[in-house]
């Protein structure tokens, strides 16, 4: 009787009454289910930033092994200058004196594309990338060619040993005209004292002081905004970003217009996304206080002959986008050194010209390497 007492109250007790609220099943079900949506949404994302790390460098460089080959220049050639470097110089045009272009600071040799092409048709014009630029190869850090231990791998002193080794493997003739432009302007000068029986004719466009880099001001613009937009150039085109920027035609290459081929207008955008030439950009820029130091050095060490001609090619400032005041301070300056240093020079105004003309103003250029040209083969005729 007891046992069915017992039997009788357990069986009275409401049914699942050792288990919980069935009411919290739903919310503990939308519970788990909110929390696997959102760990299904953090997996998605991650995907997808992995796919936008890895996917835009590695089509960029799969990319790029491909147009290494086939932009190379038709009439370009890849040289051996001993010391296990190889160099590329593109000649275009017969004749002498030859032309040597020296392009800007973190330029390759496109950017002569218009002075060539006009030049050309008078005499031999050849133009070359420096050592980490365009098609020039720079060796790796672990190889050494001796030479860096006197010259740093990025400036003037190394880019003028690499130049003169070049032009004799190429087998130019001499002496020729020798036209460089800013950071090209100073291989120019250095090439100039260093080997002067090889120049006749020295031509510096928009010349950059040697003491400008003593100027506090100058410093500032050159280390805290002109450089850092090198080093964005060279983290986006080593992520793959600059390669889709150029497909959604946000940024252009430099040389650009009806009269430029297609091919070299690829070849501009092959060197926007190619990070080892974006990385001797920034290095050019980085080290060309050296690079100054050490023409103001050799110049006073070797003065130039007197039989190499100089010419100055400038505009009404040295880049219309920066503050007057750093313009001023550009003229002042080199006002005072082509005293100084060059003080029978032949001086030319191009007028709404600025540090562009190379392919803003090519004509003005070419005008005068032409009358240059003349007087040369004038006098090569007459003796």
């Amino acid at each position: 009787m007891r046992r069915r007492t017992e039997a009788q109250a357990s069986s009275d007790e409401p049914p699942h009454a050792d288990k919980k609220d069935p009411g919290q099943r739903p919310q503990r079900k939308a519970e788990a289910k909110g929390r696997m949506s959102y760990r299904s949404v953090l997996i998605n994302i991650g995907k997808c930033l992995l796919l936008v790390i890895i996917i835009p460098p590695f089509l960029n460089y799969a990319s790029l092994q491909r147009e290494g080959q086939m932009l190379l220049p038709k009439d370009g050639q890849i040289v051996d200058v001993s010391l296990g470097q190889k160099m590329h110089l593109l000649c275009k045009g017969k004749g002498n004196p030859v032309v040597i272009l020296d392009a800007p600071t973190g330029m390759s040799s496109d950017i002569w594309f218009h002075v060539q092409e006009n030049v050309a048709t008078l005499t031999k014009v050849c133009t070359y990338d420096r050592m980490g630029l365009g098609f020039s190869k720079r060796l790796m850090q672990n190889e050494t060619t001796g030479t860096e231990k006197v010259w740093g791998i990025s400036t003037t002193g190394r880019m003028v040993d690499d130049l003169h080794r070049l032009l004799q493997a190429a087998g130019i003739a001499k002496p020729f005209i020798f036209v460089g432009s800013e950071l090209g302007a100073l291989n120019g000068r250095f090439y100039s004292h260093i080997h002067d029986v090889q120049v006749s004719d020295l031509v510096l466009i928009d010349p950059i002081p040697e003491d400008i880099f003593e100027e506090d001001q100058w410093k500032q613009y050159w280390y805290g905004k002109l450089l850092p937009s090198f080093q964005t150039r060279q983290f986006s085109a080593a992520t793959g970003l600059s390669r889709i920027l150029l497909i959604l035609g946000a940024i252009e290459p430099t040389v650009g217009g009806k009269n430029v081929s297609e091919e070299v207008i690829q070849r501009q955008k092959y060197l926007l996304s190619n990070p080892a030439h974006q990385s001797s950009a920034v290095d050019e820029h980085y080290f060309i206080n050296e690079s100054a130091a050490q023409v103001r050095d050799i110049t006073k060490f070797k003065p130039l002959s007197s039989r190499v001609s100089v010419s100055v090619i400038t505009g009404d400032s040295y880049d219309e986008q920066i503050p007057e005041h750093l313009n001023q301070m550009v003229a002042k300056l080199q006002k005072q050194f082509l005293e100084e240093s060059y003080p029978s020079a032949n001086q030319i105004h191009i007028k709404g010209a600025d540090r562009r003309m190379i392919y803003k103003k090519p004509s003005a250029i070419s005008q005068h390497l032409r009358r240059l040209v003349n007087q040369r083969q004038a006098k090569q005729q007459s003796e």
